[in-house]
């Protein structure tokens, strides 16, 4: 064997050394979210949160997805949502992280305003010791939820938290841990509400979601 020849085995096989460590370090690639292609503000939020840029305000990118393509794009999707979100639960009993991130991506690229998703991502990047993308959901996630809390006091119909869908009602009353006894519609001061009585900590107590924009977003369905 020349000298040639075997200085080029020598660095082939280097080469291979080198990406079967960086497989077995790292694993498959993670998955990604995949960004609305759509020329509009919430797209462009979208992109600009997973690029980590999380100074952004929170109520009017919830808004803008009401008002984006990307809101059809997910109507149509719901049923694909739904599945997703069982598959999350099955994975979370297995421990499956990896496949909990990729699930939780999935659900993401569908409604990237899905506080579970971003809730149960950040839990799930914690655990598996990725600080850096925990820090960035949980800050996405805080600053979806605060952008109904801290907007009201939800104990009024003219006071009420608002919200875009009805899931982010009950994504909330499940964060105070309050067990939903009854709901109803209500109008107060030309503020449309939801009305959510619910028990917590053995007492019931009464919730207002404002859902003007719920029914914004039922009209472009043509619902």
């Amino acid at each position: 064997m020349t000298v040639k020849l075997l200085r080029f085995n020598l660095r082939f096989l280097g080469l291979l050394l080198l990406t079967f460590k960086t497989t077995f370090s790292f694993g498959q690639v993670q998955p990604q979210v995949i960004v609305p292609s759509f020329d509009d503000d919430f797209s462009k939020t979208v992109q600009q949160l997973e690029n980590g840029q999380t100074d952004i305000d929170y109520l009017a990118f919830r808004y803008s997805f009401i008002e984006s393509e990307q809101f059809r794009v997910a109507s149509r999707k719901i049923r694909e949502l739904d599945s997703l979100k069982k598959a999350m639960y099955s994975q979370m009993e297995k421990s499956a992280y990896s496949d909990i991130i990729s699930t939780t991506k999935q659900m993401l690229s569908i409604d990237y305003t899905n506080m579970l998703a971003h809730k149960i991502l950040r839990q799930t990047y914690k655990i598996v010791g990725d600080t850096i993308n925990a820090a960035k959901y949980k800050t996405i996630q805080f600053g979806l939820l605060n952008s109904i809390v801290k907007n009201g006091d939800g104990q009024t119909c003219a006071t009420a938290w608002p919200v875009i869908q009805v899931e982010e009602e009950y994504f909330i009353l499940t964060m105070i841990d309050a067990q939903l006894l009854e709901q109803s519609i209500t109008e107060e001061k030309r503020h449309l509400c939801d009305q959510m009585n619910v028990k917590l900590d053995g007492k019931k107590k009464t919730f207002y979601f404002e859902t003007s924009k719920v029914f914004e977003g039922y009209k472009k369905l043509g619902l």
